[in-house]
């Protein structure tokens, strides 16, 4: 065995020990949204914070810089997959040695303990509570950020930006966004008027008991492919998908006057929980294998919930079951009336709740606030304000208090700046690739209106979640849809869903 031969080995058994270290902060991290004491917070945040050095210490030893050099002198010579495993460890180390150890610690801490304020702050209404904390991780985020910019020769946010989706730059987005924000206000006003000239939507009388709404949550998921002997649903203050492919953990949260909420929650998150375990078995733990970066998780997560799961022929397959879990009774339980209830566009004070003719104005609100938190223009302190007025420009509405505003999201409390923009860029490829799949299998919409959803789980295998970190995201949806990312597909999409 030569010594680059054996450098590359070496390396890929510290990256299996780093997975391994990652999926057990991924699982305590689940247990802290879901099963953890609040009196346990203290006592998870240092174990979080020390796990965190650990995986940190174990990326950025100095051995680690020698061994990438040795494995890079013949890297020629390793075939195509590990090749490109080889160029994700090179750029996962640069990320770890641009922050120092300290501050890896400092980051942690500091992320638990605000995410943990922010829950009580939120549910009492007292942004006064959180200001502070979340004033002391912005400086901390910032200060990665300036580390990360230096190492990499980038702007602060667009370092932090490639954390969550690799070689993508604000500048990129802050096109696309401009086309968004060109034709989305008009489109939303156009497709508002069609709606009340229309027959409106007949109120589902409720209540809906959560065990119910459990219990077809975890209908949905089984018909979508979930498997439950690799994972769980369970209830969080924000839905999320967590844990590691083999042990997949999901959680929503519930509204006894309302279902449609949670229900679409589960098929979003069980989107992302099939990307993971789509991803290819043979590079478990390895960063080949890992997924592709948030805009395509995201473009996963949309694709089962928006493209399909909302699509005409999913709905009239879900009716009669929901009807049936519910003891409902007349046409306020028929598909087209529950069409109504999950295509009915207009502003909305919630993101996640938000239509996906709006859910992107509430994105670029996000994006705008965050880089002007990064750049250093806009402190805690003031983000309530600024945040009223951008909804009041781009949505027309004004949220009543902070709560259902600036405190609505988990992603700022825990320290997340960089991740919001690939929730609409993962809505933009969602477009293209629910497109490229119909286009592959024309019976694909034949077969939603059956509860099957196989065709289309084994075309985003093949195309989406066996191909891992091999490409870049951009390589991966230019593979599949034989486009690059664009607003094309999307208006598209929204036209004719809404319009024709």
């Amino acid at each position: 065995m030569s010594n680059s031969t054996a450098a590359y080995g070496a390396l890929k058994d510290r990256f299996d020990r780093l997975a391994a270290l990652q999926g057990a902060q991924a699982v305590l991290h689940w247990d802290r949204a879901t099963m953890m004491p609040e009196g346990g917070a203290r006592a998870r945040a240092e174990q979080q914070a020390a796990l965190s050095l650990i995986a940190h210490e174990t990326l950025t030893a100095p051995e680690v810089s020698d061994l990438l050099a040795s494995a890079d002198a013949t890297a020629s010579e390793l075939a195509e997959w590990d090749r490109a495993n080889l160029a994700e460890m090179r750029r996962v180390h640069a990320h770890a040695t641009a922050t120092p150890a300290d501050l890896v610690t400092r980051l942690s801490r500091q992320k638990s303990a605000t995410e943990m304020i922010w829950r009580k702050a939120r549910a009492a209404n007292d942004y006064a509570s959180l200001a502070p904390a979340l004033d002391q991780l912005i400086e901390l985020v910032r200060e990665q950020a300036a580390a990360k910019a230096e190492a990499f020769g980038l702007d602060p946010y667009d370092a932090l930006l490639d954390g969550y989706d690799p070689g993508r730059r604000a500048a990129e987005i802050d096109g696309l966004f401009a086309e968004l924000e060109g034709f989305l206000p008009g489109l939303m006003q156009e497709v508002m008027e069609q709606q009340d000239a229309g027959p409106g939507a007949l109120a589902l009388e409720g209540p809906f008991p959560v065990a119910l709404q459990e219990w077809l949550g975890r209908e949905v998921m089984g018909f979508l492919g979930f498997d439950f002997a690799h994972g769980r649903l369970d209830v969080s203050h924000h839905p999320f998908t967590g844990g590691v492919p083999e042990d997949s953990r999901i959680t929503t949260r519930y509204d006894e006057t309302d279902f449609t909420r949670s229900l679409m929650a589960v098929i979003h998150e069980t989107g992302h929980s099939l990307y993971e375990r789509g991803l290819p078995e043979e590079w478990r733990g390895q960063p080949v294998g890992r997924a592709r970066g948030m805009t395509i998780h995201e473009s996963q997560s949309l694709l089962f919930e928006m493209q399909a799961g909302r699509s005409a022929a999913f709905i009239s397959f879900l009716a009669p079951r929901l009807k049936a879990a519910f003891g409902g009774e007349g046409p306020a339980w028929e598909p087209d009336n529950l069409l109504r209830h999950y295509r009915k566009v207009g502003p909305s004070l919630i993101r996640v709740d938000a239509d996906e003719v709006t859910y992107p104005l509430h994105v670029i609100l996000r994006y705008r606030l965050e880089r002007a938190m990064i750049a250093g223009t806009l402190r805690a302190a003031d983000l309530p304000a600024a945040w009223n007025e951008g909804m009041k420009t781009l949505l027309g509405i004004v949220p009543p208090d902070d709560a259902n505003g600036c405190m609505q999201d988990i992603h700022w409390p825990s320290g997340s700046f960089g991740y919001f923009p690939t929730y609409t860029l993962g809505a933009l490829a969602a477009a293209q690739l629910f497109a490229a799949a119909k286009g592959a299998h024309p019976g694909l919409e034949d077969a939603l209106a059956e509860g099957d959803f196989s065709p289309l789980v084994r075309w985003v295998r093949e195309h989406v979640h066996g191909r891992g970190s091999r490409l870049t995201p951009d390589g991966i949806l230019l593979a599949a849809t034989e486009e690059p990312l664009g607003t094309a597909a999307f208006r598209r999409h929204i036209q004719a869903r809404y319009l024709s």
